[in-house]
């Protein structure tokens, strides 16, 4: 049975934080807000709740996660990342976007793209989420809460709860946070290149919206 934690978006409680991130390290699933939707969150090295994530989401090994980090320093630390790639981010982050690039050694091989060997990296601009990252000290791996067969990510903490309580740790309510996805932007090659249009405009990477 899932804990459910109300918390406050602009001034999160440090107390249900700190409860959150000893979830998260213990091997918990949690569902949190962000800056864009709901999203389900788990520990970077824990093979056992990513395939937790798979179940609940019914996606396959292709289905890519996202690492959700707390500045440009820890998305160094897992993506290569050159000067033109680090004006774009700093220029753009924190935001709505998930960014495409090359994975650093520190990624576990199972998290990259099988080909290509990329990464989905993304700095949110949520306080909840912020608070959650700073506590927990390390990126947060992260899949939307899309569940099959549903149109839109799931955005009221009531139905998640009712849908959920028994296949996750925690539910973290901030109220609505929209339905819109991340906007996700593919910076390996030569130009940026608009691989899904969600909340944040490309137009600071010089694509037209469309």
């Amino acid at each position: 049975m899932a804990q459910f934690f109300s918390i406050h978006t602009d001034n999160p409680q440090s107390r249900l934080i700190r409860q959150a991130a000893a979830i998260v390290h213990t091997g918990g699933v949690i569902i949190y807000p962000t800056d864009s939707c709901y999203a389900l969150g788990c520990q970077l090295g824990n093979k056992d709740t990513m395939t937790r994530i798979r179940a609940i989401r019914q996606v396959d090994e292709q289905h890519h996660f996202t690492l959700v980090c707390r500045d440009l320093a820890e998305i160094s630390h897992y993506a290569k990342v050159n000067n033109s790639q680090y004006r774009l981010l700093k220029a753009s982050t924190p935001g709505s976007y998930t960014f495409i690039l090359e994975a650093t050694r520190e990624v576990p091989r199972r998290l990259q793209h099988p080909k290509r060997n990329t990464i989905g990296l993304r700095i949110p601009d949520h306080p909840v989420v912020r608070a959650l990252l700073a506590e927990l000290n390390e990126p947060l791996l992260s899949s939307t809460l899309m569940l099959p067969g549903d149109e839109f990510p799931l955005n009221d903490a009531e139905e998640i709860r009712d849908r959920l309580e028994h296949q996750v740790e925690l539910v973290l309510d901030g109220g609505s946070c929209g339905l819109e996805m991340t906007t996700v932007i593919d910076l390996t090659g030569d130009v940026p290149e608009l691989v899904r249009h969600g909340k944040g405009s490309p137009v600071p990477f010089g694509i037209a919206h469309g």
